[in-house]
């Protein structure tokens, strides 16, 4: 039987190739080998259906999940800046916070672009306080998307 790992290569896979239908398959193997309420596999879950284009079940995967790290809220965020979705990504991202999730250099990524697709300047300018103030101010890709 596959194992945490392997399930979450595969589902990687599955999101690099847009292979919606193939990553529906190993998501009912992995409800069948009970893993779908595992914070890694199920950010995988939620990474590969929002690169997939399936927003929604995107989401209800990211509801879920019984406990959410920064790589599920990013995997999210990421989704919806992705296809356009710059308000529910912006939404997400204070919610995010508002559990106690500190945001790390994906999540800021995404959420930057967020903020420039739907033109939300002073929501950017908040955010670029935050990332001076967790100090990845001189990151190199993060300082280029400021």
């Amino acid at each position: 039987n596959p194992d945490e790992v392997t399930f979450i290569s595969v589902l990687r896979a599955c999101a690099h190739l847009a292979a919606l239908e193939q990553g529906k398959q190993i998501h009912a193997h992995i409800i069948q080998s009970g893993f779908e309420l595992d914070v890694f596999i199920g950010s995988s879950l939620v990474d590969m259906y929002a690169k997939c284009g399936s927003l929604e079940e995107a989401r209800k995967v990211f509801n879920k999940l019984p406990n959410r790290n920064v790589v599920s809220w990013a995997a999210m965020i990421a989704g919806y800046t992705l296809h356009g979705h710059g308000l529910p990504a912006l939404e997400l991202f204070h919610r995010m916070q508002l559990d106690g999730i500190k945001p790390d250099r994906v999540t800021f990524l995404g959420i930057l672009k967020a903020c420039g697709s739907i033109g939300a300047i002073e929501q950017g300018r908040l955010i670029h306080d935050q990332i001076i103030q967790s100090g990845l101010e001189s990151d190199v890709v993060v300082g280029t998307n400021l």
